[in-house]
């Protein structure tokens, strides 16, 4: 490498590092927009759930077809990667496989690469059949149209793209080839490349390997617009999952401060308030708004794959329902990255732009036919829970809009006036016990 190519190999590493940290910080920044939530009680099992279900892939392997190519890609994508090391010392150094002095481990590692890339590239032209050809039902809900369907091809076409071309690259590199050592796969490339001269072979190794390096760069930067943005949250999302049993609901605190001092007999409700209390704006009851969530909730949008295993789950989408689990996922980050949007143009403010995230995108219609009984949650490959938005949004119904369903109203009604969810009152709940 002559000392320009040093230069641009350095601007492409900068220009492309740089953008990823920008697009990092406004990620961060808009989960920040969620209600602050601790999630910090039992870090061992934390800390097991992250190792198990993000690094071991327990729950992928459920569907095996799918989970065992889904780990020979993850295994390949965070192995072959290690290869980056080297075209970076390459790259801004003017070196040829600098790390070629390890001998024979790296002729391992390299031998490693290939069959990796070659699995990586076998595993995903299954995928592209799976979805284009066998067409899987759940890739082809209906909120899986325009760039949520074209999403999960770019992803395959960049891995064959990337996979291709660093076996091209170790195939036209002939002292690589001369010296007979890590290229398992590539040299049954080599016969395709025979009758080319030495120029020509260096001129394609050169080229293989820059487009080779500047797609890895794309790539990287591609993620934070797309559902692989969970290559890297599905660690911090599956270490801060809920760890409670599925089906417990958590209680709001201001309502359960209230309940406490109607049940408390020596409770004074006309006690002093703290100091400023007086000019509190009340919390909202539920949510309305991505705002309304808390972080975990915002960072399982963000973390969403669009797999459709949860909504292949889900009981009301099953028999015909609106509600879709994905889809409430999608038009959260979807609503999130609008409010994000509107920061950024109002210098850090959010200017009120008279939406929200019910109603707008998500209906009442979608979080009245859940039945909560978490199939989502089980089945979510890195512990997403779309249960919690939909209850939160439906506590916002409930509590401040009093629009929950006809049913719903008259059930509670009965509690509160009856004590049970029947109309008769509670004068009469024995009765049965008198008819023959």
């Amino acid at each position: 490498m002559s000392y320009i190519d040093n230069i641009l190999f350095a601007v492409l590493l900068f220009v492309g590092i740089g953008f990823f940290v920008k697009n990092v910080r406004k990620l961060t920044r808009n989960i920040k927009l969620g209600k602050d939530i601790d999630r910090s009680d039992n870090p061992s099992a934390r800390w097991k759930n992250m190792a198990m279900i993000a690094l071991g892939q327990s729950k992928m392997v459920k569907r095996p077809i799918a989970g065992v190519l889904h780990i020979i890609v993850y295994i390949g994508f965070i192995i072959i990667n290690i290869e980056v090391i080297e075209i970076i010392i390459d790259g801004l150094f003017g070196t040829h496989r600098v790390l070629s002095f390890l001998g024979g481990f790296y002729s391992v590692l390299i031998g490693s690469f290939e069959i990796l890339a070659f699995l990586v590239l076998a595993s995903v032209i299954v995928f592209w059949i799976r979805r284009m050809i066998v067409r899987i039902p759940r890739f082809w809900n209906k909120e899986m149209k325009g760039f949520p369907k074209n999403d999960a091809l770019y992803i395959l076409y960049f891995e064959m793209v990337l996979m291709s071309l660093f076996l091209i690259m170790n195939a036209a590199d002939v002292p690589f080839q001369q010296a007979d050592a890590g290229n398992p796969i590539s040299q049954f490339l080599v016969p395709i490349f025979e009758n080319f001269n030495a120029s020509t072979l260096f001129y394609i190794e050169r080229s293989a390997w820059w487009i080779h390096i500047a797609g890895i760069l794309v790539f990287l930067n591609y993620l934070y617009y797309s559902k692989h943005l969970h290559i890297l949250l599905a660690f911090p999302n599956t270490y801060f999952a809920n760890l409670n049993p599925k089906g417990q609901l958590t209680n709001l605190e201001s309502v359960t401060k209230e309940v406490k001092l109607m049940m408390d007999p020596t409770a004074d409700p006309f006690a002093a308030q703290p100091e400023g209390a007086e000019n509190e704006v009340p919390e909202k009851f539920g949510a309305s708004d991505v705002a309304d969530l808390n972080w975990v909730q915002l960072m399982n949008a963000y973390t969403c794959t669009e797999c459709g295993r949860c909504t292949s789950a889900c009981p009301a989408n099953l028999t015909g329902k609106e509600l879709s689990p994905r889809a409430i996922m999608m038009k959260t980050r979807d609503r999130l990255e609008e409010v994000g949007k509107n920061i950024d143009a109002n210098k850090g403010e959010f200017k009120d732009d008279g939406k929200q995230l019910l109603n707008d995108y998500i209906t009442p219609e979608e979080l009245w036919a859940c039945t909560s009984c978490n199939a989502c949650v089980e089945e979510c490959p890195v512990n997403i829970d779309p249960l919690s938005i939909i209850v939160d949004m439906r506590r916002y119904l409930v509590m401040e809009q009093s629009a929950a369903p006809q049913e719903l109203n008259s059930m509670m009604s009965n509690i509160e006036n009856n004590g049970a969810p029947w109309q008769y009152s509670q004068m009469d709940r024995l009765n049965w016990k008198d008819e023959e």
